[in-house]
């Protein structure tokens, strides 16, 4: 199936979760400081491997980055 992954086009498998987008995305998950949205809404933790996707959803990764000015 086609998805939009950050931005860009997609494809995985049939039955794909919010999960699987996230390590395609090549990111850890569950890692602290790791966000995931589906079609602009958060997906809580506990929901990321139950929540399969469907063609043509949107999934945005991101990830916290420590540092600041000095």
């Amino acid at each position: 199936m086609r998805i939009e992954l950050n931005g860009e086009p997609a494809e995985l498998p049939e039955g794909a979760t919010v999960r699987d987008a996230a390590i395609a995305a090549g990111a850890e998950p569950l890692a602290r400081g790791v966000a995931v949205a589906l079609d602009g809404e958060v997906v809580p933790r506990g929901r990321l491997e139950l929540t399969e996707l469907s063609e043509g959803q949107r999934v945005e990764v991101v990830a916290a980055i420590g540092g600041g000015a000095t």
